[in-house]
């Protein structure tokens, strides 16, 4: 499959794949048996300690004000699976109405972000970081009340890992997967 072909790139993701660099930075299409969602639910959660911090209002919220820098800020890691060119791919995307990045803001400084694709009802979510404690955290919690404000399917995170865990993530299997994932392709939302 192309890299440089939105259409290839946006049916990959629609056919439940995923784009990661390896170590050596080679581009590949991934998938998984057992895949990561962050509920749009009642059983998406957070910590308490969280809950008090989202109740002092410290940041706020956008979508796509500073793209590449919430790009660079998730590439930015010891090991990170977004290579260079992985990065232009998702610019590439943004450009075209595919990628986003959520962000949070404290003042005029970045806090941190959440980079995903939006692909009819699914969100998928490709990477989060941040600069600011709890920047990534407040992120994730007003990116979920929006995504359901916006009525959206599945909020896809791909793999599981203890920080998602703490949010409510929980796998599901590959089939289920698939049909969740058709479910959403039949539906036009937006963050925006």
């Amino acid at each position: 499959m192309q890299y440089d072909n939105v259409t290839s790139i946006i049916q990959g993701y629609a056919q439940g794949y995923f784009l990661m660099a390896d170590e050596d930075d080679v581009l590949g299409w991934y998938g998984s048996r057992d895949r990561t969602l962050i509920p749009l639910d009642e059983r998406f959660r957070y910590p308490k300690s969280l809950r008090r911090f989202l109740n002092q209002e410290h940041f706020s919220v956008a979508v796509n004000r500073d793209f590449k820098a919430v790009v660079e800020g998730c590439a930015n890691r010891e090991t990170t699976w977004i290579s260079p060119e992985l990065q232009k791919i998702y610019y590439l995307l943004y450009q075209t109405g595919w990628a986003y990045s959520f962000e949070t803001w404290q003042g005029d400084e970045l806090a941190g972000g959440i980079l995903g694709l939006v692909i009819g009802g699914a969100f998928i979510g490709e990477s989060m970081f941040y600069r600011i404690p709890e920047g990534s955290k407040v992120a994730m919690v007003k990116l979920v009340e929006k995504l359901q404000e916006r009525q959206f399917v599945l909020f896809d995170a791909q793999i599981m890992n203890p920080h998602l865990e703490r949010f409510g993530a929980y796998g599901i299997s590959e089939e289920e997967y698939q049909d969740l994932l058709y479910k959403a392709l039949q539906c036009q939302c937006s963050l925006i």
